[in-house]
C-alpha cells in the first residue's frame, strides 16, 4: 500500500494537494475532522465518546481517534493506499499510527512536508478566510494558528526524518509545478 502523510502548516496547500494526490495515485483519503464528523453523525460508539470530549472543550484523547481510523482502515478493504490529510499532530500520534499501519503489514511510505514561508501563509490565510468564510481571517487567529503548528506539530517531521521517509516539497509557485515535486518524491519513494 501507498500510505502518503501530508504535512505542513496552515495554508500550505495540503488539501489542493491531497486532491492531486488522490486522483493520480487512487487513494483513500482520510482526514481526521471528517471521520470525527462521519462516526459522531452515524452514532458509533467511539463517535460518542469523541462527541463527549468535544462537548466538554477538550481534545479528542488519540486512542479514539486512532480507533476511528482502524474502524475506517478494516472497511476499506483493497485500496491501493491512504494519504493521511491533518494526521498524525503529534510524535505520539505518528508512533501510535506506525503501530496501526503495521497490523496491517504497511508502513508510511512518503511524508510531503509542503515548506511555505509565514508571510505567504499570512497571505493565503487571510485571503482563504474571505473567500470561504473560515476563522482564520485575521493576523492575531493566523499566528496563534502557526505558533501552535510550530510547537505542537512541527516535531512530528523529526518523527518522519528519523524513519527516513520524510521529503521537503517547495510549496510556493504554480499548483501544477508543486505537484510535479510531489509526484517525483512520492515516485522515488514508491519503487
Amino acid at each position: 500500500m501507498l500510505n502518503i502523510v501530508i504535512f505542513g502548516p496552515p495554508g500550505s496547500g495540503k488539501g489542493t494537494q491531497s486532491e492531486n494526490l488522490i486522483k493520480k495515485y487512487n487513494l483513500a483519503h482520510i482526514s481526521t475532522g471528517d471521520l470525527l464528523r462521519k462516526e459522531i453523525s452515524t452514532n458509533t460508539q467511539l463517535g460518542a465518546l469523541a462527541k463527549s470530549h468535544m462537548d466538554k472543550g477538550e481534545l479528542v484523547p488519540d486512542d479514539v481517534i486512532i480507533g476511528m481510523i482502524d474502524s475506517y482502515l478494516d472497511r476499506m478493504g483493497n485500496v491501493n493506499g491512504v494519504i493521511f490529510d491533518g494526521f498524525p499532530r503529534t510524535v505520539a500520534q505518528a508512533q501510535a499510527l506506525k503501530e496501526l499501519l503495521a497490523s496491517y503489514k504497511t508502513s508510511v511510505a512518503v511524508c510531503l512536508n509542503l515548506e511555505v514561508p509565514n508571510d505567504e501563509l499570512m497571505t493565503r490565510l487571510i485571503e482563504r478566510g474571505k473567500t470561504s468564510g473560515r476563522s482564520d481571517d485575521n493576523e492575531e487567529t493566523i499566528k496563534a494558528r502557526l505558533d501552535v503548528y510550530d510547537k505542537q506539530t512541527k516535531p512530528v517531521l523529526d518523527f518522519y526524518k528519523k524513519e527516513g521517509v520524510a521529503v521537503n516539497i517547495k510549496g510556493v509557485g504554480s499548483i501544477d509545478a508543486i505537484f510535479a515535486d510531489i509526484a517525483d518524491a512520492v515516485d522515488s519513494k514508491n519503487k
